[in-house]
C-alpha cells in the first residue's frame, strides 16, 4: 500500500490569530498509519478540534479508528501524532490514499466541573449533581451507557450548567459505565466522560451479616438439651422432660 501524504496549511481566522497544521510525514507501521504533524498558533493557550480525513470518500467524513493527538482540546505544539488503525477501519485495503487533517478552534458546548473521574464509584439508587460550564445555549442530551449499551437518557435538557443524575436501582455492579453528553442541534458536539464504577447502595457484606446474626441468635435460643461445661469443669444438664403415661 502506498501512502501519499498531503502537506497542507489549514488557516482559520480567530480574532487576530491564525493557525496552521503541517503534516510532516506519514509512515506505515504494521496495521497502523502514523501521521506526524505540527500545530502552530500564536496563542499557546488556545485549543482545537482536529480530525483525520482520507481521499476514499473525498474527505467527506472523519476517520473513526484514530488515536493520539486527535479530537477535542488539542493544543498547539510540534511532534504531534495521529495513529490510524487502517485495517480495523478498512480491512485489507490496497491502493493509494491521500490523508488530510482538518480542524477548528475548539469551543466546548459544555465543560464538566465536578464529574467524572476514572476511579469514581457511584451507588445505584442515588442521585448525583452534575455541574458544568455552558459554551452555548443549545439543549443537550445526557445518556448513561454501560459499555456500548444505552441504559437511560434525558433528552433536550437545558444547557444551564446543572443536572441531577440518577443511577438506576437495577444497574449491575461494574466498572464500564460512562455518560454521553451531546448537543441536540449539532451531531459533531459529543462528550464522553471517563468510565466509572457502579456499586450497590448497601455493601453486600452488610447485607450478608444481618441474616447471619439473626440466624445465630435462633440457634442459641433453640439450642436447649445440650450439655455445657461450667467454669469448674463439671457439666450441667437441662431438666428432663416429664414422661408420657403408658
Amino acid at each position: 500500500m502506498r501512502i501519499q501524504p498531503i502537506l497542507m496549511f489549514l488557516l482559520v481566522p480567530v480574532l487576530c490569530f491564525s493557525q496552521s497544521v503541517i503534516i510532516k510525514n506519514v509512515e506505515l507501521a504494521g496495521d497502523n498509519v502514523i501521521v506526524n504533524y505540527d500545530l502552530e498558533h500564536s496563542n499557546p493557550a488556545s485549543e482545537f478540534l482536529l480530525n483525520l480525513y482520507a481521499s476514499n470518500d473525498n474527505f467527506s467524513a472523519p476517520l473513526k479508528k484514530v488515536t493520539g493527538d486527535v479530537g477535542q482540546e488539542i493544543k498547539a505544539g510540534t511532534n504531534k501524532k495521529m495513529i490510524w488503525a487502517i485495517r480495523d477501519e478498512w480491512g485489507n485495503y490496497k491502493g493509494k490514499v491521500a490523508l488530510e487533517i482538518r480542524g477548528k478552534v475548539f469551543v466546548p458546548f459544555i465543560k464538566l466541573q465536578n464529574f467524572i473521574t476514572a476511579a469514581a464509584k457511584y451507588k445505584r439508587g442515588k442521585n448525583y449533581d452534575l455541574l458544568w460550564r455552558a459554551g452555548n445555549s443549545d439543549p443537550i442530551n445526557i445518556e448513561l451507557y454501560k459499555g456500548n449499551t444505552r441504559i437511560q437518557g434525558s433528552m433536550q435538557q437545558p444547557n444551564n450548567g446543572a443536572f441531577t443524575l440518577f443511577i438506576p436501582v437495577n444497574a449491575k455492579s461494574d466498572d464500564d459505565y460512562r455518560l454521553k453528553i451531546s448537543d441536540s442541534r449539532n451531531a459533531e458536539e459529543i462528550l464522553y466522560t471517563p468510565y466509572f464504577k457502579v456499586v450497590p447502595k448497601v455493601p453486600f457484606l452488610v447485607k450478608a451479616i444481618i441474616p447471619l446474626t439473626i440466624g445465630g441468635g435462633a440457634v442459641i435460643l433453640l439450642g436447649g438439651g445440650k450439655k455445657e461445661s461450667s467454669p469448674g469443669g463439671s457439666t450441667t444438664n437441662d431438666l428432663p422432660l416429664p414422661g408420657f403415661p403408658k
